[in-house]
């Protein structure tokens, strides 16, 4: 597929992420013309430009003379290769591929044809810089990891070749010999943060409707009533995600027997009966930070910017996280309430209230159940809590004060993965207690979706009649929701 200046989005990504690359004649043009500007202005060595013929960060007023600038721009990607921690997930590291070359087809960036065309070589083989987590305080760009990510083009770090790691000195390719401007231009820039950012909010789109279709199946289960889905209710508020939830809940449950059935109670707990309202508020926040993020993913975020056609050569601040690191924030807070609603109702599951059995077995007391299942989903949720708190209202001081406020970005993108991830797990462990309920209503039906929906998971995770494995039960439960088609 060709990548050019079209506007990218979430769903566009994801198919872009199954295909070749290769550049648009647009970009090759804006790539070329903006290079061939850059050579020329780079002849006048009387002019004075940030990091192009000038040191990095506080050292911005050493002059560096035409003869040093290639050993300027390598020393400049080894010298910021300081990354430590775990590992990026290859998953993420082939976006950051993907949108550290988005980030130069505007020709606004200086970089040469070839550097475009050796990380599409990477993208297109599956060459995988090895990339690590920890390093990036999201402000100067996210300089270790995209120094990690770049060091490939030396030759220099590692990579991963169908999933095996080797030293990048192995490559078949040539290093590249980086002119002015280049290792700059490849390391400053929000890929990092933005990475994970499309990454977590592909999944999270994803456990929204999951989040819904599980809450259908404990609500069934726990033979709850329907009245508070009712369309009246949700319209006199207006909230278009609250409202669509409370949709999705009437269309998950048409048809129901179970649902429709006599109710004894006047009114259920709050985890069943604000549903669309706590669901609902999630889906607005992760539409609000997705166009924040298809904002940045289209946008030019190194320094210094080119302007050819203006005769400009500008040292701004487009690296900064800022606008990343408080909507990751917002977005892990959003994420992370799925999951404490989603624990609540587990825990209704088994607290051997409507008729259901203590922790949903027979014979409670000899055998534990689901007991424990909802400890784990309990010191998960806590987890998470932990995870939520803010970084973006951190800052500290770098580079002998030259960076002097960082939007500490990268740990919020960091932070939202882990918590992302722990409500995908918090959500199966819902699922197995909620199919377990669902099975003591027989002979009972549901709506075809739902019924549905449980026999595929009956043939993944059998119903609990004496105590096993129940580690086994939670892997399975996650691997149905990672794996199952769902199609309404």
């Amino acid at each position: 597929m060709q990548l050019g200046t079209e506007h990218m989005t979430l769903e566009s990504i994801a198919s872009l992420l199954q295909h070749t690359l290769e550049l648009h004649p647009n970009a090759v043009t804006n790539i070329q013309q903006c290079r061939s500007y850059l050579d020329r202005k780079m002849q006048d060595t009387s002019k004075t430009y940030y990091g192009i013929n000038t040191g990095f960060g506080s050292l911005c007023n050493v002059k560096i003379s035409s003869e040093d600038i290639q050993q300027l721009q390598e020393n400049l990607v080894l010298s910021h290769a300081c990354g430590l921690g775990e590992e990026v997930p290859a998953a993420i590291v082939k976006i950051m591929l993907l949108l550290k070359i988005k980030n130069f087809v505007y020709g606004h960036s200086g970089v040469s044809l070839n550097v475009c065309e050796r990380l599409i070589a990477f993208y297109n083989e599956n060459i995988l810089p090895v990339v690590y987590q920890l390093g990036s305080l999201g402000a100067s760009g996210d300089l270790a990891p995209l120094a990690h990510l770049s060091l490939p083009l030396l030759n220099q770090g590692e990579v991963y070749i169908d999933g095996k790691k080797r030293q990048a000195s192995e490559l078949s390719y040539e290093p590249l010999k980086l002119q002015s401007k280049e290792g700059l231009a490849l390391l400053n820039g929000t890929q990092f943060m933005s990475s994970y950012a499309v990454w977590c909010l592909l999944k999270t789109k994803k456990l929204i409707l999951w989040a819904d279709i599980i809450a259908a199946l404990s609500f069934e289960g726990y033979d709850a009533t329907p009245e508070p889905f009712t369309p009246g209710i949700h319209s006199i508020r207006n909230h278009q995600g609250q409202q669509e939830v409370a949709a999705h809940m009437r269309q998950l449950l048409e048809g129901s027997e179970m649902a429709s059935g006599t109710k004894t109670q006047v009114q259920d707990p709050y985890s069943f009966r604000c549903i669309p309202q706590v669901h609902g508020a999630t889906r607005d926040a992760v539409a609000f930070v997705e166009r924040i993020v298809e904002q940045e993913v289209n946008a030019v975020t190194d320094n210094p910017l080119v302007f050819p056609e203006e005769d400009m050569i500008l040292s701004g601040g487009n690296f900064h996280g800022q606008p990343l690191a408080i909507n990751l924030d917002y977005l892990a807070i959003a994420v992370a309430e799925l999951g404490n609603i989603s624990e609540r109702r587990t825990y209704l599951l088994i607290s051997g209230q409507r008729g259901l059995p203590p922790f949903l077995i027979e014979g409670a007391g000899l055998e534990s159940g689901l007991m424990i299942a909802q400890y784990t989903a309990a010191s998960i949720v806590s987890k998470n809590k932990q995870l939520c708190s803010p970084a973006s209202v951190d800052s500290i001081v770098s580079s002998n004060g030259q960076e002097d406020h960082v939007s500490m970005g990268a740990n919020a993108a960091t932070k939202l993965y882990e918590v992302v991830n722990n409500v995908e797990r918090i959500l199966a462990i819902e699922l197995l207690n909620a199919v377990q309920a669902f099975e003591f209503r027989r002979p009972k039906k549901s709506s075809a979706f739902l019924e549905t929906l449980v026999t595929a998971y009956r043939k993944e995770v059998p119903s609990l009649t004496a105590d096993r494995l129940i580690h086994t039960d939670m892997i399975r439960s996650i691997q149905f929701i990672q794996q199952y088609n769902l199609t309404l």
